[in-house]
């Protein structure tokens, strides 16, 4: 295959992708398809925002009304919430952190020691014989570029770059030098033409050091009469392995960023199963406020309905005699205090509508807006008698299950593995370099520059050839050490790290007594409810019993301001047998999310919060208008 088929085949494989649908995409990073050399240096495929609702939506609105059962409510939430798709985000972020750390280094951008192109060949030519013989201060050494102690400040140990490194540069330079003593170069003036070709590959290692391999060439051709050869190849290849001993040394060190990004990232999932935790939650109270504020209506329209035929009864026992006039006020202010409550009750269905369908939508619709939201579940009645776990029991469970215990757990792991961070440069710096590199020359012979030795004759292969066999080695090894006085900075670091992870721990501690306080109060504040119902019910009992029984006395004065005492009495019972399952359910709400256990009881798991996508089928409902 020629340069230009490979060239069109490479654009080829940048033009085709393939194509991803512009819509209903969970967020995520999706590499190209593409062959793996140019893959690396292609932008990812970022899903777009999602903003439209869920299809369970319109799926459930039939005749103008929204038929909504606690389920599809929950599962309305987890696909068209707002708050939980920017939540949605945060693992989706600690994964891309985590392919970061796996790359090592502090910062992108920092230069390596190796990256400077040498431009004066040690032998080769005339500033390259000065530069061998000491006189000439621009020759380059066969060793590293000067960078190659450089030092980036930052708070713990620096991991290596892990990922292997590619530089070339290449130079083409023609230059013209005046030469005041003519003794070396034999001419008042040289001229270079020179072409310089320089390719570095670095490589980090997890125990604190790196590789780098280095290929040099230059090719030169000069006007001196007395260079032998003209033009001349000078290539080199050069190996260099830089190990830290003491600071920066270790495979558990240098790898920590990897193994904090990846607990980050089991950690984030927790975040978000926190945040889907407390959706649920929120959810279901909206849910059931809206159930239980359409069941007060209910009750108070009725309520009005009983006042308003009290009120027609009372006008015909005064049309007959049987009543006093004054009695007519008495029952038209009742009525009016009634129709009063039924229009605050009203207002309270009204807003705990628009509660709820704030929570299970992302933007305003006008198809959700117009509609009314008809609850298709009946509020639980609380159990007569239902038998609890153990304190000690759903103290475990909510250790087991609740997200922010995980995420505490993984923020002792990641607190442990930092202070390994600022343990390390405790010690002083102790590195060793070894550097080996081969030379070769060849050229060749110039007519006017004397006999040249015939092995240095020839073209490129023959000084590569001289490089590969090794016939001009050159090997160097270093050692540097640094150890400040007093090492006041480290140990400043290592202080306050090790004190902010004992006041981490005493918190952690302090927060796993907290649980047990929320677990006893919530078990508490569940009994109550269970025995607040049980007494509301009882008292509505009764005081239906005591209704019925006024009604079967003869009619009077006196009788008809009983009955109207005690259908207050019976009105204010029903309200508190509501108030207090309501109570109960929230208490019930209340406890699930202290155990951790909201998602289990309601069915959903992790994934179809990730996704943002409900595998239950909505309940369509069969009716077709219900108020």
């Amino acid at each position: 295959m020629n340069a230009r088929s490979l060239t069109a085949a490479l654009l080829a494989g940048v033009l085709v992708a393939p194509c991803l649908p512009a819509q209903d995409l969970p967020p995520g990073v999706a590499r190209p398809q593409v062959m793996i050399p140019i893959r690396d240096y292609m932008a990812p495929t970022i899903a777009p925002i999602r903003l439209t609702n869920s299809s369970r939506l319109y799926t459930l609105i039939r005749a103008g009304n929204l038929y909504l059962s606690a389920e599809d409510a929950i599962a309305l939430a987890i696909e068209n919430n707002l708050n939980l798709e920017i939540s949605r985000y945060i693992p989706q972020l600690a994964q891309s952190a985590l392919q970061r750390a796996k790359a090592g280094g502090p910062l992108r951008g920092v230069p390596s020691g190796n990256s400077q192109v040498c431009t004066v060949n040690s032998g080769v030519g005339v500033n390259g014989a000065a530069a061998s013989a000491g006189v000439g201060g621009a020759g380059c050494s066969g060793g590293g570029g000067a960078g190659g102690n450089a030092t980036i400040q930052q708070v713990g140990a620096i991991a290596p770059n892990l990922d292997p490194v590619l530089q070339s540069a290449m130079s083409f330079s023609h230059l013209t030098q005046p030469q005041a003593n003519t003794i070396l170069s034999g001419t008042t003036s040289v001229v270079d033409s020179m072409r310089v070709n320089n390719t570095t590959v670095q490589q980090g290692t997890l125990t604190g050091g790196n590789i780098t391999f280095r290929a040099f060439d230059q090719h030169l051709e000069e006007n001196s009469p007395s260079n032998l050869l003209n033009p001349v190849n000078a290539p080199r290849l050069e190996l260099t392995l830089r190990q830290n001993l003491l600071q920066g040394f270790g495979v558990g060190l240098n790898n920590r960023g990897i193994r904090i990004a990846d607990i980050n990232r089991a950690s984030s999932k927790e975040q978000f199963r926190s945040q889907l935790l407390d959706l649920v939650v929120n959810v279901l109270n909206l849910y059931w406020d809206l159930v239980g504020a359409r069941d007060q209506l209910k009750l108070r329209e009725h309520a009005l309905a009983v006042t308003e035929k009290f009120r027609d009864d009372t006008r015909y026992e005064i049309s007959v005699g049987a009543l006093a006039g004054v009695e007519m006020p008495r029952a038209e202010a009742e009525v009016a205090n009634r129709r009063q409550d039924v229009v605050i009750a009203q207002n309270t269905v009204h807003q705990r509508a628009i509660l709820l369908k704030e929570a299970i939508s992302h933007t305003e619709d006008q198809a959700l807006e117009a509609a009314e939201i008809v609850p298709t579940d009946a509020m639980p009645a609380p159990p007569e008698d239902q038998p609890m776990p153990a304190l000690r029991q759903m103290v475990q469970t909510a250790l087991a299950r609740r997200p922010d215990v995980a995420v505490a757990k993984y923020r002792d792991q990641t607190d442990e593995l930092n202070l390994a961070g600022t343990t390390n440069p405790l010690l002083p710096s102790l590195q060793v370099t070894f550097d080996a590199y081969n030379r070769g020359i060849a050229g060749n012979p110039q007519a006017s520059g004397g006999s040249a030795n015939p092995y240095f004759q020839g073209g490129y292969g023959t000084a590569m050839g001289q490089v590969l066999r090794r016939n001009f080695p050159n090997e160097s090894l270093g050692v540097s050490f640094f150890a400040p006085f007093g090492n006041r900075q480290a140990q400043g670091d290592y202080g306050i790290d090790q004190l902010q992870y004992r006041q981490n721990q005493l918190r952690g501690q302090r927060d796993l007594n907290q649980i047990v306080v929320d677990v006893s109060s919530q078990i508490s504040a569940l009994r109550q409810a269970r025995a607040r119902f049980i007494t509301a019910k009882n008292t509505r009992v009764l005081n239906e019993q005591l209704l019925e029984a006024e009604r079967k006395k003869s009619y009077g004065a006196a009788t008809f301001n009983f009955i109207m005492v005690d259908q207050r009495a019976l009105i204010v019972a029903q309200l508190s047998e509501l108030n207090a399952v309501a109570a109960y359910t929230r208490a019930k709400i209340a406890l699930d999310q202290v155990l951790g256990v909201t998602l289990e009881t309601s069915n959903i798991t992790l994934e179809e919060g990730l996704a943002g996508k409900v595998d239950k089928p909505a309940r369509v409902p069969d009716v077709v208008d219900q108020k």
